[in-house]
Parts: structure tokens; sequence; C-alpha cells
């Protein structure tokens, strides 16, 4: 049979190709049926590392990625919602998630892919209620999985014949080392354990590739498809490499203990596969869920020494940025309205500090455009947000006590400044956007427009920093400052649009960069309103 390279190349890319979107709208539709319920799933459910081992399983199903639920994870270290420790036991979690796509490429439905792809198709465009959409996105997702695996298989087939792929799978079964480097390689490219576990399950299925030798393949796409959060953990924080770092030991140290054993775990999925009359497709599936519930079982009583190796191999402080309150005790609302006001109050100042350290990482992110400043920045956003709704809640259950005049006008104030801050975080979070479309549409601004931001942006902060600290000691002459400092704002931002236009009469400036820095300045002297605002509220105004 002579080899049409053309097609087979042709077939395997396309057929590669749809299946890495079937994959993404399976794993997006199913993420939004499930809306923001899968951070509250990792949020809730990991109070120790067993359950953190469970919910990274439901989300990993979920998400259809492990890489994504490792992303997510390293998102909550960072918010201080789970610890390094619970985070371990995700990343196991995920692991095992993962292989419930090499299960269902492993039900042999690809000649029903197109009626599958029809029926999401149908429900994509004839329905027009979101939730319908979301469900027609995954139904449209998982045929056009089968499509491209039918595709990929048909491509592949050829291969059989092939003298060198022959001897290379002969090198294969003969030295596991190689399968191992071929599988690590061949998912780095295509970043995706599914898509090359799914080549694998078809080059089984077509005989062009024996079990010893398919093995060890497995085995490299699970270290393969740790480089993706490794890749996404750069320039992150000290707990986004940790978490990073753990996935690729995690799978590296499975895959030295299994090949140590490799004929003992080749005739268990052997057995299987007689035992269970499995198709070859469903044999690499249960040979990939045996190798990640195997490891997790194995390294789960290691999580500690885990955690402390991954700590020595990269060292440092890290940087958290707390979502939860510190000070909302339910107790003090019963004992005593007074001191749940103050315990309010201790938890506004530090949702007030954020505000001011957010305002810093988004001018540092304006100047540099260094992408560290501005996760920081939204980051700090998110623990405003969570911060404001937690603060407001606990304000309302004070409010259902009996207060005294001055505790119920106290009580008014923090309502207020809780909003201040709550939109100073709004603001703050526009500037990062106008920047990201500032860096992505190559917008370039002026010197002078430059030096005449970082002159507002320095007053800003100087006046948010005040208006915090006036608060928290209920100076007066802090707040009368403060007041001061807005009018200045005013005045600079009607100012700086005045140059700004003479800049543009001249050809200096562009429209695109005009419109960029007369928002930017526009969002900067609203964070002034905000702060003039909580000094007004220490004035008593």
């Amino acid at each position: 049979m002579e080899l049409d390279i053309q097609q087979l190349i042709f077939e395997f890319i396309g057929g590669l190709g749809i299946f890495l979107i079937g994959i993404k709208f399976m794993g997006d539709g199913l993420q939004k049926i499930a809306g923001d319920r899968l951070r509250d799933i990792l949020n809730k459910f990991t109070s120790n590392p067993f359950m953190g081992v469970l919910a990274g399983i439901v989300v990993t199903i979920l998400l259809q990625t492990s890489t994504g639920t490792t992303v997510l994870t390293i998102g909550l270290v960072n918010a201080g919602f789970m610890t390094f420790r619970q985070a371990i036991g995700v990343i196991m979690g995920a692991n095992i998630g993962t292989t419930v796509t090499a299960f269902i490429i492993g039900i042999d439905i690809g000649a029903y892919a197109l009626p599958i792809i029809a029926v999401g198709s149908f429900l994509i465009f004839f329905f027009k209620h979101p939730k319908v959409g979301n469900i027609g996105q995954t139904v449209f997702g998982f045929g056009a999985l089968f499509l491209g695996l039918e595709l990929m298989s048909s491509g592949m087939y050829p291969l059989r014949s092939l003298e060198a792929f022959h001897e290379l799978t002969v090198s294969m079964s003969a030295n596991p080392i190689l399968g191992v480097v071929i599988g690590t390689v061949f998912t780095l490219i295509v970043q995706s354990s599914s898509a090359t576990i799914g080549v694998l399950q078809s080059l089984y299925g077509q005989g062009a590739i024996a079990l010893d030798a398919a093995l060890p393949v497995l085995f490299g796409d699970n270290i393969g498809t740790t480089i993706t959060a490794v890749l996404a953990s750069l320039g992150a924080s000290v707990a986004a490499k940790r978490a990073a770092a753990t996935h690729v030991v995690f799978n590296v140290v499975g895959t030295t203990i299994v090949l140590l054993f490799l004929g003992i775990f080749t005739q268990w999925v052997a057995f299987l596969q007689t035992q269970f009359a499995l198709n070859e497709e469903m044999t690499i599936a249960f040979a990939h869920g045996s190798f990640n519930i195997m490891n997790t079982i194995i390294q789960f009583p290691f999580i500690g020494a885990l955690a402390w190796f991954v700590t020595k191999l990269i060292p440092g402080e890290d940087t958290i940025i707390e979502y939860k309150p510190k000070h909302l005790d339910p107790i003090f609302i019963q004992q005593s309205s007074a001191l749940a006001l103050d315990q309010a109050k201790a938890e506004i100042i530090r949702m007030g500090e954020y505000a001011h350290k957010g305002l810093e990482a988004s001018h540092l992110y304006v100047t540099t455009k260094s992408p560290k400043h501005s996760e920081m920045a939204l980051q700090i956003e998110g623990a405003i947000n969570n911060l404001d709704r937690k603060i407001t809640d606990y304000l309302i259950d004070i409010s259902s006590g009996s207060l005294s005049e001055a505790e119920s006008a106290k009580h008014t104030s923090l309502m207020d400044s809780v909003r201040d801050i709550e939109r100073i975080g709004d603001h703050f979070e526009n500037i990062i956007e106008l920047t990201d479309y500032k860096i992505s549409n190559k917008v370039v601004l002026t010197e002078g427009a430059m030096e005449d931001l970082n002159n507002m942006f320095d007053l800003t902060l100087l006046t948010v920093k005040q208006a915090v600290e006036s608060l928290d000691k209920m100076e007066r002459e802090a707040a009368l400052e403060v007041v001061q400092k807005e009018d200045q704002i005013d005045k600079m931002e009607r100012q700086f649009r005045k140059k700004h236009i003479i800049r543009m009469n001249e050809g200096l400036c562009s429209g695109s960069a005009g419109i960029v820095f007369v928002d930017i300045i526009s969002n900067l002297e609203r964070i002034g309103d905000h702060a003039v605002n909580i000094a007004e509220s220490v004035l008593g105004e």
C-alpha cells in the first residue's frame, strides 16, 4: 500500500485541531453551566487533603482540563483561601479527574459524531436561552471531540505498514524511557494531555503500537501536561510556582515508581483488558485511570514531605492577598453593638489599605507594563469585593439590634465608607483595563502625558492613604487635608485635559492615545471624589 504523506498529515493535524476545539468547547460549556460554583467547590471542600482530592476530581471533570484546575487552585492559594498543603490534594485529584476524557474517548461512538454536532449546533443557534446555549456548546464539543478522533484515526491507519514507525515502537518497548520522552515532548507541543492520550488510544486501536510501548508514552503524557501550569506560573507569585512545581514533582515521582514495576503494571492492564473485555481505547483509559489513582494512593500519605520538598525547591516569602475578613466575629454583635462596630471599622481600614495597595499596583502597571502588577491589582480588587460583601452583611446584622443615636450615626458612616472603598477598587480596575487596551493596541503616550499621569497618580495615592488614615484615627486635620488635596486633583484633571487638547492639535498625540489618557485621569479624579467622601464622614459632613 502506497503511503500518502500529505493526506496522513492533513487528516492528523486537522483531526487534532477539531479534537482540541471539542475539548475547549466542552470544558467552556460545562464551566458556564457550573458558573462560580467551581471556585466555591474548591474553597469549601478543601478542609483537609482528602476532601481536596475529591474537589480536584469534580472540578477537573467539569473543566475537562487538569491545568485549568491547577490555575484555579493557584488563584485560591494566592488569595489566602487555601493553604499550599490543601492545594497539593487538589492537584492530586485533578490528575484523576483528567482521566475521564480518556474514558469518554473509550466509548465507541465515533459513528455518531456528526449527529451529536448537529444537535449541539441546533441548541446553540435556535434557542436564545443562555442555559440551553451552554448545554449546546457542551454537546457540540462532545461531538467535535469524536469527529477529531475519527479523522486522526483514519490519518494514522497507514502508519501500521510503515517500517520506520514499526522500528520506533519496538525501540519504545525495549527502552521505556524513550516512550516517556516521546509522550512528554508530544504533550508539550500540543499543550493537552487529553489530545495526546486520544492519539495514543487511536494508535493502539489501529494495532500500530503494542501495549508495553504505549504505556511509557502514557506516563510521558502525564508529565507533559504539567508544563502548561509551569508556563502559567512564570512571572507569577511564589505560591503559583510551588503549585506548578508540585504538579511536575508528583507526576515525575509517579512515573519513576511505575517504571520500576513496569512489568507488573503491564500485566495488571492486560488483566483488566481480558477480565472486562475492554476495547483498545478503553484499555488505555483504564491504564491512565489506574496510573493516576495508584500514584495518588502512594503519594497521599507523603503530602507533608512533598510540601517540604517543593518549599525547599522554590524558596522565598509569598505575598498573599487574603480575601477572608479577619475581624468580623459574630459573637461581638450579641455582646455589644459598640464593640461590633469597632470590629467592622477595623476590617474597613484593612479594606482601605488594600485599595491603596491596588491603586499602587495599577500605577506600576501603567509605567512598567509588567503583567505581575496587573495580576496583583486584580487580585486585590477581588479581595476588596469579597470584603465589601462580608462587611456589609456584618453591618446589616449589627443594625438588626438596638443602636444608640451615636452608634447609628457611626453605622451609617461606616456603610458609606465601605461603598466608597469598593468604588475605588472598581476605578483602578478600569485603569488596568485601559492599560491592557493601550498595550494590545500599541498606543503610545507622549513623555509629557506620562509625566502628567505620574503626577496625578502620586497625588491620588497620597489622598487615598490620608483618607484611610483619617478614618482610622478619626483625625479632623488629616481629613481636612484630604479635602484640600481632592480640590488639587480636580484642578489637575482640568489642567491636564487642556494640555492634552493642545498636544492633539499640535499632532503630537494620536486620537486613541488621547482617549486612554483622558479616561485614566477621569478615573483618578473619581477615586479622589471617593477619598473625600471618606474624609467628610470623619468631619461629620
